[in-house]
């Protein structure tokens, strides 16, 4: 038992060290990846990412996990900049807020509404007030 224990020990020790190359790569493309995502394509905003077409496997049973993956929705460091934004200008609308925050609008539609349904910004007419 023990000598089949050894020679498997051996066949996992070998594969890992066939591995760890292609490991060491992966994880060299991962941090160029990251680091060129804040590279900008015209001098203004930062490049689009390619939309990323891998998934997570699900779950043995079927189950998938459940819930929301990456961090909580709306703790994102944009939100927190917007909101500073319509505390100190009361009235603020998504196109000002782009252009003094330097992205584009779409995001902030996503966000905005965010904030409101948490109470603490609220809609009035196009402007944004906090609460």
């Amino acid at each position: 038992m023990a000598d089949f224990l050894e020679e498997k020990r051996k066949e996992i020790q070998q594969r890992l060290d066939e591995l760890k190359p292609l490991v060491d790569e992966f994880r060299r493309l991962e941090a160029a990846e990251r680091a060129l995502a804040g590279v900008t394509d015209d001098g203004g905003a930062p490049a689009a990412a390619p939309a990323r077409r891998a998934r997570r496997a699900s779950a043995p049973n079927g189950g998938g996990g459940g819930g929301r993956r990456g961090r909580p929705k709306g703790s994102g460091t944009r939100a927190v900049q917007a909101l500073e934004l319509v505390r100190a200008r009361p009235g603020i609308t998504i196109p000002e807020l782009a252009e003094a925050m330097g992205i584009k609008q779409n995001y902030l539609y996503r966000v905005m509404p965010t904030l409101a349904e948490e109470g603490q910004i609220v809609k009035s007419g196009r402007g944004w007030h906090a609460r």
